[in-house]
């Protein structure tokens, strides 16, 4: 086995945000040594890691030079430079995610093709190369109000979504390659983090259920376990095994899925990295989703995906009016509350519904962790000073 600890090995890392600096403490704890590349010199990973280049994560050359620098490459976010990627690959540099993979889910499009290649089970949608196309369909009676919109590329939390209800609705989208979905009745929004080493070996964590802020389209608490059937569950955790076989994918996948009213799992999409429905596990669970991203791109034994306790996370998010210096409103008040662990991402400015942090809550009992995610929720304000 390769030695990466306490050796002259070079993790890179294409990202430098939130993710990445969660990383860098499982890093830290097995001194491997890291190198991040990220647009912006005040990334929350800049003061932290080994070694921090300032690069654009679209251009080839930013990328491939880093790329020539590391032993091994990995990401935190997967907007990167995937022609870059391939060309490294081929020159004999070890990446994962894979970037075959990568140029799948970078884009909505090639991702909902791909499910129906392989039968993964997920919601009717169509293709559009640019919104004159979506609006001819609509005039021609071939695409049929409600649906939901989503930008083909660079879409995220919320931004690159919107549901679809009339033509004012379509005023403000923008000229861009897209999909539409069919709005499906839903349940619940639930995610099944899976782990994969190039062995072979597959570890899935806990079905986890999601609770989205209406407005601003952005997961506000993850609840794990979900408190579903036992049965929907274990259709979940399968569907999510098929999606990383059907990938041959080496890392951590997050799937989200929709369980509908007729308690179907629909398989929404796919984040090729450590996740945000998956931050509780840093207190919860026995191996959090950090190091398992670690032990798998460097392929080394799975840890244990269980739960110790039921966790739940909230987003801390930067709220509505407020935009300048972040200052966090009532956190002593908060760290009174057993079994609260704030975790702050080092973002010096907030915004309205910018992510500035999460905060995890651990209990025995999941409605009493639930109850205190609510009062951790309306005691902590995310504001400006």
């Amino acid at each position: 086995m390769k030695n990466y600890f306490s050796s002259n090995f070079t993790l890179g890392v294409l990202g430098g945000g939130q993710l990445g600096r969660m990383l860098l403490s499982e890093t830290q704890k097995f001194d491997i040594y890291t190198a991040i590349l990220d647009n912006d010199k005040n990334a929350p990973c800049s003061e932290i890691c080994n070694r921090f280049e300032v690069g654009n994560l679209l251009d080839y050359e930013s990328v491939y030079n880093f790329g020539k620098t590391v032993d091994l490459l990995t990401i935190e976010i997967e907007n990167v430079n995937i022609d870059a990627l391939e060309q490294l690959e081929k020159e004999g540099l070890p990446i994962f995610p894979k970037p075959q993979n990568l140029r799948i889910i970078q884009s909505k499009a090639r991702q909902k093709h791909f499910y129906i290649d392989h039968q993964i089970p997920t919601a009717p949608f169509s293709h559009f190369a640019y919104l004159e196309e979506l609006k001819h369909a609509i005039e021609h009676a071939a695409l049929q109000f409600p649906f939901v919109w989503k930008a083909a590329r660079f879409g995220y939390d919320g931004n690159g979504v919107k549901i679809v209800r009339n033509f004012t609705d379509l005023e403000n989208l923008p000229n861009v390659e897209c999909i539409t979905e069919k709005l499906i009745p839903f349940k619940n929004e639930l995610a099944v983090i899976v782990a994969r080493n190039l062995n072979g070996e597959m570890k899935t964590y806990p079905v986890v259920e999601m609770e989205f802020h209406p407005e601003a389209n952005q997961v506000e608490y993850v609840i794990c376990p979900a408190r579903i059937d036992e049965k929907v569950a274990q259709k979940a955790q399968e569907i999510a095994l098929k999606v990383v076989h059907s990938l041959d994918f080496v890392g951590l996948l997050a799937v989200e899925m929709f369980q509908t009213i007729d308690d179907e799992i629909l398989v929404n999409e796919v984040a090729p990295r450590p996740h945000n429905s998956g931050h509780y596990s840093i207190e919860a669970s026995y191996t959090n989703q950090f190091e398992q991203h670690l032990r798998s791109i460097l392929n080394l034994p799975l840890g244990n995906t269980e739960s110790k306790v039921a966790g739940i996370m909230v987003n801390l998010v930067g709220e509505e009016g407020f935009s300048g210096n972040v200052f966090y409103e009532n956190i002593e008040e908060m760290l009174r509350i057993d079994g609260v662990t704030p975790h702050i991402y080092g973002k010096k400015e907030t915004r309205p519904f910018r992510k500035m942090g999460h905060v995890t809550i651990v209990n025995k009992d999941i409605d009493k962790a639930r109850e205190i995610a609510q009062k951790v929720k309306e005691t902590i304000r995310v504001i400006s000073k």
